[in-house]
């Protein structure tokens, strides 16, 4: 249920700064009648994202076992994938993005209505694609209980009071710390996933060492235990993970935190020469 919350949060607060920096523009440029036309765009995203989770539900219920594992392995690296290029982006992009998007609304604006519309489904669909995704893959270890549904509306619900205020200054955080944060604890999520994939990938019969175990801590701690869920809820470790999905673990972690915490080389432009 954490780490539903913790990618409903962050990718639905990503979606309503999109939103409240498009909503801005539009009131203080006096030109509130293409409001509609934005909130078209901004539920026809909402709308694919929605039935582009439905449509990954559905085929991963309808395929065979070995195909069921295979389309879940595939569908979890693709989500580690999009979800570090993501992490990673909006670190470096945040600053210049309200004014990006400001820069492509006005030009939508010359355009005429569609334009608008086409251009605030694209702002929000690229991060509700990626929550359906995300959601989808970081639930395939959970239990069949409807925790991670209400943790990722929730964080989802949050994600929109936030957004709504810091649109009407009545709430101030520092963007920055709060994507740093939450960019660590998804790496951390990010890693359990990709972990996940590689078991997924071995219960195929693609690569081997399934019942090739690394350590066994089913002692210490059990699955049916409250912590023991609690880790394999959120961060997917188990107490009896095979070598493959350590290492793949570990191999995924590691440089993942190193390039993410490593300090941004800021570029020093020479003195003019006197």
């Amino acid at each position: 249920m954490f780490a539903s919350f913790l990618i409903g949060l962050r990718e639905g607060l990503e979606a309503a700064l999109v939103v409240s920096v498009l909503v801005a523009f539009l009131v203080k440029s006096d030109r509130t009648d293409r409001l509609p036309y934005v909130w078209s765009g901004v539920l026809a995203a909402v709308a694919l994202s929605v039935g582009f989770g439905a449509i990954l539900t559905f085929t991963a219920a309808n395929l065979g076992h070995t195909g069921q594992e295979l389309f879940d392995a595939i569908t979890s690296l693709l989500a580690v994938a999009f979800v570090t290029w993501m992490i990673f982006w909006m670190r470096r992009a945040a600053r210049a993005l309200s004014g990006e998007l400001r820069g492509k609304l006005a030009e939508a604006l010359e355009l005429g209505p569609v334009a608008v519309v086409v251009m605030a489904f694209l702002a929000v669909a690229r991060e509700g694609l990626e929550t359906a995704l995300l959601f989808f893959a970081s639930v395939q270890g959970a239990t069949t209980s409807a925790q991670p549904l209400i943790g990722i509306s929730l964080g989802l619900l949050a994600a929109v009071l936030l957004g709504y205020g810091l649109y009407r200054s009545a709430v101030r955080i520092n963007l920055t710390t709060f994507f740093t944060w939450t960019g660590l604890l998804l790496i951390l999520v990010a890693a359990g996933i990709f972990k996940y994939g590689v078991h997924d990938l071995q219960e195929a019969a693609i690569v081997p060492g399934l019942n090739a175990y690394a350590f066994d801590l089913t002692a210490v701690l059990p699955a049916d235990s409250w912590y023991g869920a609690l880790l394999a809820g959120t961060l997917n470790l188990t107490p009896q993970p095979s070598v493959l999905e350590t290492v793949a673990w570990a191999a995924y972690l590691i440089p993942t935190l190193y390039l993410f915490l490593r300090p941004s080389r800021t570029r020093t432009t020479p003195a003019p020469a006197a």
